[in-house]
Order: C-alpha cells, then sequence, then structure tokens
C-alpha cells in the first residue's frame, strides 16, 4: 500500500454577508442554489432554481467537473481536473476557501462522511484516490484500468464501484485492502453509475456503445443492457453519460450526449417510455428534492435545460459558462 503526503492549501475567503446586499443566514443550506461546473473557463455558475437567474460566477481551479455537498450543505466539492485539487467550496459564503491536492486530473467522487474519506477516480493516473479528509493525506492509491470515472460507494461503505473508459470494465474494490477483487466487463467506454434503492441493481452508462448495462450487485454480473435511439436521430449520435432515479426506484433518466435528448426508462421493465429534446452533447442530470424537475448540462451548448418532469417537456435553456459538466442542487 503505497501512501503518500498530501497537503491542502489554504485560501483566502471571500466576503460573502455583503454579496449582493444579502446577509449571510439567507445564503445558509437549503438556497435551492443550482450549481453549474464549467469545464472550459474554470468557474461554477450559480443559478436561483426559482427565478433561474445567476447569482454568481463563482472561480475555480481550473477544469472543475464533479460535485458533491457534505451531509449539512454547508460544503460542496468540486474535482477540479487540470490542478490535480478538489475545491471546497463555503455554501453559506459561495467561496472557495481551500483545496485537498488529489491524484492526476481528477474525475468524479464519492464523500464518506463516517469514515471521513473521499474517494476519487484520477483520470490521467489510471488509479483511485482514497484520501483521509481529516489528516489530507492520500491513505491508498489503487490501480484502475486507463481513465477511470465513475465512482459508486456501497450504503455499508465497504466495496468501490470505478468504471475504466478505455478498459471498458467495472471494478469492484476492497475499501479496507485497497485491492481490485473483481472485473466485469460492459459496453465501450463506461461512464457513470446510478444504483436501484433496494440495492440490486447497478445502471451504468456506456457512452460509445450507446447503451446502459444493468449488472447485478449480488453476483456482480451482466443482467443485460439497454439500447436508446430517440426520433431524428442515427445510433451513432447517441453517446448516454449522466443517469439519475427517482427515489422509489420507478423511473431513471440518462442523458443521451450528442443525440440531445434524455430518455426516461420504466425501471422495473427495463423500457424506454420517452424522449426530450434539450440541448447540444447533454451529459450532467440533477433531479429535484420533489421529483419535479429535471435540470440537465448541455457541454457543446453553454447551457442548462430544464425538464418537467410530468409534462415531460423541456421548458426552458440557461445560459452559463463553457463547456458545462456537471450541475448540483442545494436543498
Amino acid at each position: 500500500m503505497r501512501k503518500r503526503l498530501k497537503q491542502v492549501l489554504a485560501v483566502g475567503v471571500l466576503a460573502g454577508s455583503a454579496f449582493l446586499g444579502l446577509d449571510a443566514s439567507a445564503l445558509a443550506k437549503g438556497t435551492g442554489y443550482l450549481f453549474v461546473s464549467n469545464e472550459k473557463t474554470n468557474n461554477i455558475t450559480v443559478l436561483d432554481s426559482k427565478t433561474l437567474k445567476i447569482v454568481k460566477d463563482l472561480k475555480t481551479s481550473r477544469r472543475p467537473r464533479d460535485m458533491h455537498f457534505n451531509e449539512d450543505h454547508t460544503r460542496l466539492y468540486v474535482a477540479c481536473g487540470d490542478d490535480d485539487v478538489i475545491d471546497v467550496i463555503d455554501v453559506e459564503k459561495l467561496a472557495v476557501i481551500g483545496k485537498i491536492a488529489t491524484g492526476k486530473s481528477p474525475e468524479t467522487f464519492v464523500v464518506d462522511e463516517k469514515k471521513r474519506r473521499i474517494y476519487v477516480s484520477n483520470e490521467e493516473g489510471s488509479s483511485l484516490s482514497i484520501i483521509d479528509m481529516d489528516q489530507q493525506i492520500t491513505l491508498n492509491e489503487v490501480p484502475t484500468g486507463a481513465e477511470p470515472e465513475g465512482v459508486m460507494l456501497s450504503a455499508d461503505g465497504k466495496l468501490i464501484y470505478v468504471t475504466s473508459e478505455v478498459g471498458d470494465l467495472v471494478h469492484l474494490v476492497d475499501v479496507e485492502s485497497g485491492h481490485v477483487l473483481e472485473d466485469v466487463i460492459v459496453g465501450t467506454r463506461p461512464r457513470r453509475f446510478a444504483a436501484t434503492p433496494d440495492g440490486k441493481e447497478l445502471w451504468v452508462t456506456t457512452e460509445l456503445s450507446g447503451e446502459v448495462w444493468v449488472i447485478d450487485r449480488e453476483k456482480f454480473q451482466n443482467l443485460g443492457k439497454l439500447d436508446f435511439l430517440p426520433p431524428g436521430m442515427r445510433k451513432t449520435d447517441v453517446t448516454p453519460v449522466g443517469i439519475t432515479m427517482t427515489k422509489d426506484g420507478k423511473t431513471a433518466f440518462v442523458t443521451l450526449g450528442h443525440a440531445q435528448h434524455i430518455a426516461f426508462v420504466d425501471v422495473p421493465t427495463k423500457k424506454v417510455t420517452g424522449y426530450v429534446l434539450v440541448g447540444k452533447r447533454s451529459w450532467g442530470i440533477t433531479l429535484s428534492k420533489d421529483e419535479k424537475t429535471l435540470y440537465v448540462a448541455n457541454g457543446l451548448g453553454d447551457d442548462v435545460t430544464i425538464v418537467d418532469v410530468a409534462s415531460r417537456k423541456a421548458l426552458q435553456s440557461v445560459q452559463v459558462g463553457r463547456t458545462p459538466w456537471g450541475i448540483v442542487i442545494d436543498e
């Protein structure tokens, strides 16, 4: 097991209480703000989800991508691929307050607050970093297939799933030993995960084969795959990346990349029930807490599309920064 010290680089805290003339309490958790990471403008666009107006252009380290809140939404962590760090953002002040060093080109990650760990895929380092959040050190570097991206932690915190885009693999990693226990082959260029709420299935988007593969988590075997073809699109345009599910596990939503649509999927039957036209290269996706609204980041449109779930209609699109990657909401 290879250990190496990773120091946190302190940065100045901006004066948030004076921002836009609001009290700091007005920017506490539960703001309803949307945070959109923009890879090429090195910023996060903060939107008010009610008015869809830009609240702040929040500068970050270079190439911000995946984002996650801590449990009480006082902090937002952002993987910044070109600076090999995770920026730490104070949600109340809307300011970067620290940086956690990672491996080379961090892309996606998960936060385990019980164990105070961050598990992050390093795209150019072909590894998974296991980071101690309190000591600010990397406890282990787990070798993976080339270009790892998707990371998901089991509910008990004992296992990690990691996709390898070049290897067409999903790795099953033991947290304690830091070893890959098993691999399963999926479609071409696997990207991101969603798990059914009952814990039985793992859904994996495979970008270049235009599919979602379903894995039995207990047996760690493939159960089958889903195909997509929105009206008027070529099969080669279908490049699934983002995926999320409703809390009851009945409906999944999949972004279809260059096909410029999202797919609605009935999870029990694994059937596509409809498509909604969104923007160019739809990737990032998040669902509002009440599950009435979807927000989709369109990487080549430099915008976010707002979709009404009930009517399955795109309501409007809002310009953000260049090449939006991910989107999360503070609810």
